[in-house]
């Protein structure tokens, strides 16, 4: 193991203290400047704004070449969630306080503490090799990835790729292990589907139906038919597709009026059997065997996507073994991630802290966690540029 020249639980908790609740920066991407360039990182702040959203601001760094040797880039996130009622923590959740080896803190796992472990894993490598990398380290880091996600990672990957930045393998440092370190690595997420189903009717008395056409009516067979049948019956790397209806709604406040209109709204989390496109084809075609008229409106916030075990997989799988004493499962459970924008760009997989606490009350993580999880990425920058 070599020297480690910054402690990765002081950067974590120098991060924490930032209070860069999204869109809000709070001096976290200053903090990181500090850091890295006097390692030697060129460091570039890219803000952008877009109508009817915040401004964000977002930190691209890198060391070593762009034109020869391999790309490796970690990317991550400053910005956190709100932290609810401060009354209910058991310290202010920006102090960073330590007690019997566990930091609090919103951040300390989603997910602060795994970037402070890549900058620390970051200066212990060039430290041990003494030299510039054998291509080039990156870190691409947004403040914006538990907002919108509009002017962020997205963004930065556009401009960047326009004036030919090449990434030859990503790690998104989100909170992957669901109890204890060293469990699980993701290596793809499901797209995630949002839809809203409209069916009108004729607005009238329910004394008089035959005055009228209730929607309501008109839907049922509609749902069922997106219901009845799964989408598919799972992929090799996923589980089905998974159709979830979330609201029906006529906005009727009386017993007596038929409503003119109904609306339904459902998200469907899909495997690598779809893209979005085909996923919206097969649903019409579906609600157009029914034969009822119908409006369906669909908007897709990511695509599914799989990164094939290999030569990636191998390198982070190896390197978590080595330090936790297990192979990690091979997963693509739970929600979305900015890695559905860095896959269009090169391999990507995810590897950081336990994710049991994220978003909660009293947020938290054992500080070894932080410090094995250095020493993995440590061993994963040694792999990936001499093994």
């Amino acid at each position: 193991m070599g020297l480690w020249p910054l402690d990765p639980v002081e950067l974590a908790q120098s991060l924490i203290r930032c209070e860069s609740v999204t869109p809000i920066d709070g001096g976290a991407l200053a903090a990181l400047e500090g850091w890295l360039q006097p390692m030697g990182f060129t460091t570039e702040r890219m803000p952008f704004q877009e109508q009817d959203t915040p401004d964000v601001d977002n930190l691209f760094a890198r060391i070593g070449s762009n034109n020869a040797g391999q790309h490796l880039c970690f990317a991550g996130h400053t910005d956190v969630v709100p932290v609810g009622d401060s009354s209910e923590w058991r310290d202010p959740p920006f102090a960073a306080t330590i007690h019997d080896g566990v930091l609090y803190g919103r951040g300390a796992v989603d997910m602060k503490g795994a970037i402070a472990a890549f900058v620390a894993a970051s200066a212990a490598y060039l430290n041990d090799i003494n030299k510039e990398p054998k291509g080039a380290i990156s870190l691409l880091i947004t403040g914006d990835e538990e907002g919108p996600s509009i002017n962020g990672t997205k963004k930065m990957l556009k401009v960047l790729g326009e004036r030919g930045e090449r990434f030859d393998a990503c790690i998104v440092g989100e909170p992957t292990n669901p109890l204890q370190m060293g469990e699980m690595i993701k290596i793809g997420r499901r797209g995630s589907l949002n839809a809203v189903l409209s069916v009108k009717g004729v607005q009238g008395h329910v004394a008089y139906p035959e005055r009228a056409d209730n929607p309501i009516h008109g839907i049922l067979p509609l749902l069922h038919a997106l219901t009845d049948t799964p989408l598919d019956a799972g992929h090799p790397h996923f589980p089905g597709s998974s159709l979830q209806l979330t609201s029906v709604d006529v906005g009727n406040t009386t017993t007596n009026l038929i409503p003119a209109k109904v609306e339904a709204r459902f998200n469907v989390r899909f495997n690598a059997n779809f893209d979005g496109a085909a996923l919206e084809k097969e649903l019409k075609r579906r609600l157009d065997a029914v034969g009822r008229p119908y409006e369906l409106s669909v908007s897709v916030s990511g695509e599914s996507f799989v990164t094939e075990p290999g030569q990636l997989t191998e390198i982070v799988a190896k390197a978590v073994q080595t330090v936790s004493g297990s192979r990690p499962e091979f997963s693509t459970s739970g929600g979305t991630s900015d890695a559905r924008f860095i896959k269009d760009y090169c391999p990507v997989v995810e590897l950081g802290l336990i994710s049991a606490t994220a978003h909660k009350v009293d947020e938290h993580v054992a500080t070894q966690d932080i410090r094995d999880l250095a020493e993995t990425y440590r061993l994963i920058l040694h792999a990936f540029f001499e093994g």
